[in-house]
C-alpha cells in the first residue's frame, strides 16, 4: 500500500484532464490519464488499496464523474482530505469512493509513514498516533460496500421486491 500526498485544491482537471471529457467514458479509459498533468507517475504506479492525503478543497472544479470512477477504478481505497468540493464529494460517493475529511491526520503525515483508516469507527492511524473524525453514516458506507450508489440502489430495489420497468 502506498500513500500519494498532495496540496491544496487539487481540481478535476488535475485528478482527469479535461480533454478527455467526451473521449473516455469507460474506466479503462480513464486509468491511463489519471493525474497525468499532477503526478505522471500515478497512473502506472498505483495500487488497489493506495490512499490519496491531499489538502483543502480536493477535487475543486468542474462536475464531472470521470475523476471519482477513475479513482475508484484503479483501486484507491480512501482520499483522505482538509475537505473536499460538494461536487466531487457527491460524485464519489456515487463511485462508492471513500472520502475522510480529517485535517489532522493529513498534517501528521510525514513521508513514509504507514496510513490506516477505519472508517467503521472514524479513526486514521498515521505511523503511531490515531486521528479521529466524525463516523461516517452506515448509508454511506453500504454505498461504498456496494460499489457505488446504482449497485447499492438496485439490491435495495430487489430487497423490497420492487424493481424497475423500462
Amino acid at each position: 500500500m502506498s500513500v500519494w500526498k498532495y496540496g491544496d485544491d487539487i481540481n478535476t482537471d488535475m485528478l482527469f484532464p479535461g480533454k478527455y471529457t467526451y473521449t473516455c467514458a469507460t474506466a479503462e479509459e480513464i486509468k491511463p490519464h489519471l493525474l497525468e498533468d499532477l503526478d505522471p507517475r500515478f497512473a502506472s504506479a498505483v495500487q488497489p488499496g493506495d490512499i490519496i492525503l491531499a489538502g483543502k478543497n480536493f477535487g475543486c472544479g468542474s462536475s464531472r464523474e470521470q475523476p471519482a470512477l477513475g479513482l475508484k477504478a484503479v483501486g484507491v481505497a480512501a482520499v483522505i482530505a482538509r475537505s473536499f468540493s460538494r461536487i466531487f464529494y457527491r460524485a464519489a460517493i456515487n463511485q462508492g469512493l471513500l472520502l475522510v475529511e480529517c485535517p489532522p491526520a493529513v498534517d501528521g503525515y510525514t513521508e513514509g509513514d504507514e496510513v490506516t483508516l477505519d472508517p467503521a469507527k472514524g479513526t486514521v492511524t498515521v505511523g503511531a498516533k490515531s486521528y479521529g473524525f466524525p463516523k461516517l453514516p452506515d448509508r454511506i458506507l453500504a454505498i461504498r460496500d456496494a460499489g457505488g450508489l446504482l449497485p447499492y440502489t438496485l439490491t435495495t430495489l430487489k430487497e423490497r421486491g420492487q424493481h424497475g420497468s423500462g
